[in-house]
């Protein structure tokens, strides 16, 4: 058994290769081989969010707290609430952050695959990030 203390683990600013916006990411866990499973919690203030990306073998967020938008590739922007679990498949191409008003943080859990575990494509636009929720 391994116990990862909260706070034991320093906090990093979001990329803005990867993110449009104000964004801190805490790493919660790297689970140690053969299990592939990894997760952080992430925090987007009001209108941040990450580019488009994929996972290899999908994502999972857990909304904790505040409310989001969502997106994969080709379909609505949806809004997220607190307790909402939202699943992307494996390869699907999509983005997550904050409504324009309101901060957001979501538990992010993806696994990794021969070393991969995301792989980032272009900014989302703020007209794809305004459009009708």
């Amino acid at each position: 058994m391994d116990i990862i203390r909260n706070g034991s683990k320093p906090s990093a600013t979001g990329s803005p290769d990867y993110f449009t916006g104000s964004v801190r990411v805490d790493r919660l866990f790297e689970a140690p081989t053969p299990a592939r499973a990894r997760g952080a919690m992430v925090t987007f203030e009001p209108g941040a969010r990450t580019a488009w990306h994929t996972h290899p073998l999908g994502q999972t967020l857990i909304i904790a707290s505040g409310y989001g938008r969502v997106q994969r590739w080709g379909g609505p922007v949806e809004e997220v609430h607190p307790g909402d679990v939202v699943w992307f498949a494996p390869g699907e191409k999509h983005w997550h952050g904050a409504a324009p008003a309101t901060a957001m943080t979501h538990m992010a859990v993806q696994e990794e695959l021969d070393g991969e575990v995301v792989t980032w494509m272009e900014h989302v636009s703020d007209e794809q990030y305004l459009a009708t929720v």
